[in-house]
């Protein structure tokens, strides 16, 4: 019988390899712009908005 840390050492082995063979799809990643974003006038104007949250069970 094989002592407890062989058996984990193969074990992860079998996984690496396992991790190895799966397909891989690389996804083309755009660059971003290196140019800063102007704002317009609208954007401005916009007010702020958020989220609130009334807990009714207190």
């Amino acid at each position: 019988m094989l002592d407890a840390f062989i058996i984990e050492e193969i074990k992860r082995r079998e996984r690496r390899r396992e991790d190895h063979d799966r397909p891989v799809v690389e996804l083309p990643v755009p660059m971003p712009d290196d140019r800063p974003r102007r704002r317009t006038e609208t954007e401005e104007e916009k007010p702020q908005r958020g989220v609130v949250v009334i807990d009714m069970l207190s």
